[in-house]
This record gives structure tokens, C-alpha cells and sequence, in this order.
């Protein structure tokens, strides 16, 4: 059975002192003595100022529901409004403007417009993919996905579609690189010649338009096998061969077109895992510290076959003039920290209380970066360590922020500011204050992000008592949320970010629909982002393509000379129906249906088989991503209709019930899955119902999820291993 070692003040687990002392520390520039003692300082002097910091949010927050009940059915003053939340401290007076002054920014965070890919540190197979979709395969994006149509899944190789996939492609490449005169569709061979890309069409040669856009190749110049360009900071190369089956398709032998995709990677050790114990979080750890040192490796089976995937290489082109030409085989790594609300009992402190885990994080997860900016520098070629910090509430909290990396910094034996940070504004403090909390850590930012679906599960739950909110449709077309997203991007240039830091836009959220997707989310570069989230490599190789096509440095320019577009009004309306707006019976129930078929769809894959984030069938048999975003808007809204006498509690029982049959229907398929109706009596089943009632009762939990999740997921894990679950 596993101990605990007494280090300092503080007692920790004993398989996790070890697992720092003989896999993490060796090959960095720390010695163990020196680590610990800095953990333990750093535990004795931000882990109480984080507890009190997260006790602030739950004072504000009943000064705020006292106020909501007072108001409930009167309009909203504003400027009473905004006084009041002055004085309470939730809204504080911006200052002068200022700009920000990051340094040693990678220009993949700085300078190249493109997609950023998220996925769960604890899920190994994503994670590779994740790093290795730098580059990846245009042609197969579009063959394998809905974007063209359906295609003859009878034959292992559709060549009509792939003409399709061909003509597609010819089409973008003459919008982004487009020849001094002709089509790619009539290029019959591609060679260089005085260091420039010929293309040869009816026997003539062509040069590019802009003969800059081509910048490398491989093989011989006369019969190169690819071609290196770039567009936008985004690099596309030719692969040449007339024996390949698209090659032989085309006249010019283009057999694939890879595509610089995943410029940056979040590894996420938050939103989209599930973290509750020691053994977890040693495997989310490994995980991290194998992608970071480049021997992650994991055994996939596709197709009949088993092979290794590992950590990709970089890429190795000659330059125009024939010189060699190196470029980062792999996306660059931010790492997601575990929120300030989240305790954990593998540290107790002197009191023997569980400690705040993010505690753990701001030390650990630079640690591990170090085998990288002390290392081959895989990622980072200025030697930064990127951190993204999830869920802050207004500006003491990143202040303090700042302040606690700089601290590790002194631990960890590195320059100021070698830590970066990335800001989540997905609180509603955060949003309202934001140029505050930008300019609290305006030496070390690297990027700020809207995550619209936390930002409406906080929407809900900070003016929940105000009255009945609209339904989820409703919400995403409210006035706030439209506000939300123009006032993220003009805050953040205002503040200097263009050309420095990134501006980031949200995740899509439907995996399979692809074509919706690649018409929608060119959106986000289009709105003056440098960056949105996308759930998967092929996902992140399709939006690349808006990134091709955009010029958002052009577009953030246009914003510019705009000025401000959304105000402070707009963003503090609170969407909530008013008389005229009442929905019929039938209309509530089925909203109530979706967002229970979506708590348990979520729940019994987190509870029960530790899986964070996922692709979940809707309602409607639609497959959705779902993570604790998702799960923390629609247990809100049932609380929120909950408390205004829209939908009654037995109701909402008899609702789940018939809504946990239609989950397990759809889950018939998974040999791993446990019903959710043979007694409604399981964990997962508990822990649905615990994000409604619970929630209901305890409004101190700020609408997060986490708690409830980990005690049911723990409890499940005691069950299959008999394990003593610690109560914190």
C-alpha cells in the first residue's frame, strides 16, 4: 500500500515522490533536494492565498444572488447595475492603456496565423496524433470526411471521389498560390530551375505569381519528388509520384498535398480528463513527460494490422538554392493546468487538508518542459514553457498567477518570465476585466482565448437567480455572447497582442460534420483570431485551410483602425426570458430531454470508465464532443429552470430516467459499458442526478462540475479495486 513521505510541512504520497525522483528530475538542471524544498515553500506560500482567492468568488457570488433576487422581474438598471458591481469588487475601473511586452515568443504563437488542436494528456494515442499533425495529408482530410459528399465505401479506393479530392485541391492552390497564368488543373509536370518552381502547362513553363511563395524541395531539381511553399506563414508541399493511385490520376503525378496544420497543440491536463487520484495523475505526468522528451510511444491497431506510433521527426528540404532546410516536424506544446477550485489529497498540508492541485501543476508541469528548453528544443526554439491557466476569476486572480510562476521560476532555476501564460476568458469577471487581467501578467502572455461553452455555463450560474434563462438555441444567439467574442479580440489588440501573442477563438464541436465545419469556422480568422480549437488532426488540416486563404494579420489590422466594437452594456444583459417569451409545455420538456441525454451520455463514460472527453451521440444521434464545458451548461440550465418553477424536480427524475434508457440504447455497441437503467442506482446515475440537486442545493459550488465528478468517479474506482477513498 502506498505511504506518505513527511517532506517539510507537507506529507505526499510516496509513489509520487518517487515517480518525480527517478523519472522526472533526472536529465534537468534540478536536484531533488532543491525540488522539494521548493515544493514545499511554494505550498506554504500560495496555497492558502489560492483556497481564499476561490472563497472571494463564492462571496461575490451570493452578493450577487442577493441582489438578483431583489431585482427579479424589474428591468435592469445599467448603471445602478455597474455600480453595484463595482462596489462589491466583481467589476473594477480599467486603467491606462498600455501594451504588452512578451518576450522570446515562438513564431508559431507570435507570428503564424492557424489552427490550435486540444486533446486529453491521458489518452497517449491522441496526444502523438496531436504533436505529429504539424504536417499533415490535405487529400486524405477530404476523402476520408463529408466535406465532398458521400463516397463508394464498397472499393478500397474511390476514384471518382478521389478526382473530386483533386479538383478541390487544385482550386485552393490557385486561390493561395496562384500561377502567372493558368490552372494547376492543366499542369502536366513540376520541376525547379534557377531556383525557382516551374510548372509546365500544354509544354510551357509557368512560374508562380509570386515566385517568393516557393521556398524548398527534395530530390533531384529536374524530377523533384516535393515541393516546399508557403502562404500566410503556412508551409503546403507537393508530393510527386506518377505510380501512386492519385498520382495517376492527375497529369502532373500530384499524388498528396500535406498541409501545415496543427500549428499549436494544447496537452490538456484539465477540462478533457479525468484526473481524481495519485494513479491518474502519475499517467497524465508520464504521458506528458514521454511527448515532451520524444519516446512516447503506443501500440494502435488499424485495419487488421498493429503498428507503433511514435513521435514524429522534423522535416528535412533543400531551399531554392539548394541548401538544406530544416522545419519542426511537430506542433508546439502549450500544457493546460488543472483550475484553482480543484483539490487534491496526493499533498496535504500541514493541517492534513488536501491541497489546490493547480499547486502541483505550476510546478510539475514546467519540470517536465524543461527536458525540452534543456534539451533538443522539439519544441520551443526560444526556450519558453507555455502554460495555459484555465478558469480564472478577474484580475487578483492572474495576478496571482504571475506571481506564483514566478516564484517557480526561482525553483526551477530559470530566467524571468521563461514561463508563459495563456489566458482562458471563460469567466464572466474575466471577461468584463479583461484588459486588467491582461496587463497583470503583460510580461509573460502568450495568448487569450474564448471558451464560449464555459462562458455560458458562468453566464447561467452568476445571474441564475435574476430569472429563467432562454434555451440553449436562445443563448448563442444572445446579444452577451456576441459581444463576448468581438470584445476578447479588440481587448487583446488594443492591448498589443497582434504579432506577439495569440487571440484565440473556441472549439468545434461536432467532429463528423466537417463540410458544416469548413464553411463555418473561416469565421474565426475572418473576426481577427490567430488561432481557433479544433478536436482533431483532420479537423485541424480542413481549418488550416482558412488560414491559407485569410490574412489575419490584415484582418486584426482592419480592427484596429475600428476601435472597440462591443461595450460593457451589451456584455452585462443577462439573457433570461421575460413574460413574453414563455415556451409551451412540450418545448421544455425537450429542452430539459437534450440537456439530460447530454449530462448522461457525458457522466457514464467519466464515472465509469475514466474517460474525460469524448465524441457523444446528441439527442438526435448527432455526435458531439462533450467535455466539463458542456456538461457545466446544461446542468445550469436545469438548475436554473429549476429555481425559477419552469420545470418541477419530479419532472426533471422521470425525465432522466427515460433519457438514461435512450443513453444506453445508443451505447448497446460498447463491450465496456455499464447501463445506466438496470437500477439507476450506479455511480454514473448518481452523479447526473448530483449535478442537478446538488447544484440546486449548493450554489457554492460556482456550477463546476469537478466535485461531483470526482467523488462518484473515485467511489467507482474503490469499487473495481477496493480502494480506501479519502474524503476531501
Amino acid at each position: 500500500m502506498n505511504g506518505r513521505i513527511k517532506i517539510e510541512n507537507l506529507l505526499i504520497e510516496e509513489d509520487f515522490v518517487r515517480f518525480i525522483n527517478t523519472e522526472v528530475l533526472p536529465g534537468t538542471s534540478v536536484n531533488k533536494e532543491r525540488f522539494w524544498k521548493g515544493f514545499s515553500d511554494l505550498v506554504q506560500e500560495f496555497d492558502l492565498e489560492t483556497k481564499e482567492l476561490v472563497k472571494i468568488r463564492y462571496q461575490l457570488q451570493k452578493e450577487i444572488d442577493n441582489w438578483c433576487t431583489q431585482s427579479q422581474g424589474k428591468p435592469i438598471n445599467l448603471p445602478e447595475y455597474k455600480e453595484f458591481l463595482k462596489q462589491i469588487g466583481y467589476l473594477v475601473n480599467e486603467g491606462p492603456d498600455f501594451r504588452i511586452n512578451s518576450q522570446d515568443i515562438d513564431e508559431e504563437i507570435a507570428t503564424i496565423p492557424g489552427p490550435q488542436l486540444v486533446v486529453p494528456v491521458t489518452n497517449a494515442r491522441f496526444a502523438i496524433n496531436a504533436v505529429n499533425a504539424r504536417w499533415n495529408s490535405l487529400y486524405d482530410a477530404l476523402y476520408g470526411t463529408d466535406v465532398l459528399g458521400p463516397r463508394d465505401t464498397s472499393v478500397k479506393f474511390d476514384a471518382a471521389h478521389g478526382k473530386k479530392v483533386i479538383a478541390w485541391v487544385k482550386g485552393l492552390l490557385d486561390e493561395t498560390f496562384p500561377l502567372a497564368t493558368g490552372s494547376y488543373n492543366e499542369a502536366t509536370a513540376y520541376t525547379v530551375k534557377n531556383n525557382s518552381l516551374i510548372v509546365y502547362i500544354e509544354g510551357q513553363e509557368v512560374a508562380l505569381k509570386d515566385p517568393s511563395q516557393f521556398v524548398g524541395f527534395e530530390g533531384a531539381e529536374v524530377s523533384p519528388t516535393s515541393l516546399l511553399l508557403r502562404h500566410n506563414g503556412i508551409h503546403l508541399q507537393f508530393i510527386i509520384d506518377r505510380d501512386h493511385p492519385i498520382g495517376i490520376l492527375d497529369p502532373g503525378g500530384l499524388a498528396n498535398v500535406i498541409l501545415e496544420s496543427a500549428i499549436t497543440t494544447i496537452l490538456d491536463c484539465e477540462d478533457s480528463v479525468a484526473v481524481v487520484d495519485l494513479e491518474d495523475k502519475i499517467h497524465s505526468y508520464r504521458n506528458l513527460l514521454g511527448i515532451i522528451k520524444g519516446e512516447l510511444q503506443e501500440e494502435v491497431s488499424k485495419n487488421g494490422q498493429t503498428f507503433t506510433r511514435t513521435i514524429a521527426k522534423d522535416k528535412v528540404f533543400k531551399d531554392p538554392n539548394g541548401n538544406a532546410k530544416t522545419l519542426k516536424g511537430l506542433s508546439l506544446v502549450l500544457i493546460r493546468n488543472t483550475a484553482a477550485h480543484v483539490l487534491t489529497d496526493i499533498v496535504l498540508d500541514e493541517n492534513q487538508k488536501a491541497i489546490s492541485e493547480t499547486i502541483i501543476d505550476s510546478l510539475c508541469t514546467p519540470l517536465i518542459a524543461l527536458h525540452d528548453i534543456q534539451g533538443k528544443h522539439r519544441y520551443s526554439k526560444t526556450g519558453s514553457i507555455y502554460i495555459v491557466k484555465p478558469k480564472m476569476h478577474g484580475p487578483s486572480e492572474v495576478e496571482q498567477a504571475n506571481r506564483l510562476f514566478a516564484r517557480v521560476e526561482e525553483i526551477l532555476g530559470l530566467p524571468k518570465n521563461t514561463i508563459k501564460v495563456g489566458i482562458m476568458d471563460e469567466e464572466r469577471r474575466t471577461t468584463l476585466n479583461l484588459k486588467e487581467c491582461i496587463r497583470a501578467v503583460k510580461d509573460r502572455v502568450a495568448f487569450i482565448n474564448t471558451g464560449f461553452l464555459d462562458r455560458t455555463g458562468d453566464e447561467i450560474h452568476t445571474s441564475t437567480k435574476c430569472g429563467p434563462f432562454k434555451t440553449k438555441v436562445k443563448l448563442k444567439e444572445a446579444n452577451w455572447l456576441l459581444a463576448y467574442e468581438d470584445w476578447n479580440v479588440d481587448v487583446g489588440l488594443m492591448c498589443g497582442l497582434k504579432g506577439k501573442a495569440q487571440i484565440g477563438k473556441g472549439m468545434w464541436a461536432m467532429p463528423d460534420l466537417m463540410k458544416t465545419m469548413l464553411e463555418k469556422k473561416i469565421e474565426h480568422p475572418l473576426a481577427g483570431a490567430n488561432t481557433a480549437w479544433v478536436p482533431s488532426p483532420t479537423a485541424a488540416t480542413l481549418h488550416a485551410t482558412h488560414y491559407l486563404t485569410v490574412n489575419v494579420i490584415e484582418q486584426q489590422n482592419k480592427l484596429l483602425k475600428q476601435g472597440r466594437r462591443a461595450d460593457l452594456g451589451t456584455l452585462l444583459e443577462i439573457p433570461i426570458m421575460h413574460s413574453n417569451q414563455i415556451l409551451s409545455t412540450e418545448e421544455i420538456v425537450q429542452e430539459v430531454r437534450n440537456n439530460l441525454q447530454g449530462i448522461l451520455g457525458y457522466v457514464v463514460r467519466w464515472v465509469d470508465q475514466g474517460i474525460g472527453c469524448s465524441k457523444i451521440p446528441d439527442i438526435n444521434n448527432v455526435g458531439l464532443m462533450e467535455d466539463r464545458a458542456t456538461c457545466r451548461i446544461s446542468s445550469q440550465h436545469i438548475v436554473n429552470w429549476l429555481e425559477h418553477g419552469i420545470i418541477s424536480p419530479e419532472t426533471v427524475e422521470n425525465l432522466m430516467r427515460e433519457m438514461a434508457k435512450v443513453v444506453d440504447e445508443q451505447n448497446q455497441s460498447d463491450p465496456d459499458y455499464t447501463k445506466l437503467s438496470d437500477n439507476f442506482e450506479g455511480e454514473a446515475y448518481k452523479a447526473a442526478l448530483d449535478l442537478i440537486f446538488d447544484q440546486y442545493n449548493q450554489q457554492e459550488n460556482l456550477g463546476y462540475t469537478e466535485l461531483i465528478l470526482h467523488r462518484r468517479r473515485q467511489n467507482k474506482k474503490a469499487t473495481l479495486t477496493n480502494k480506501t477513498i479519502h474524503s476531501i
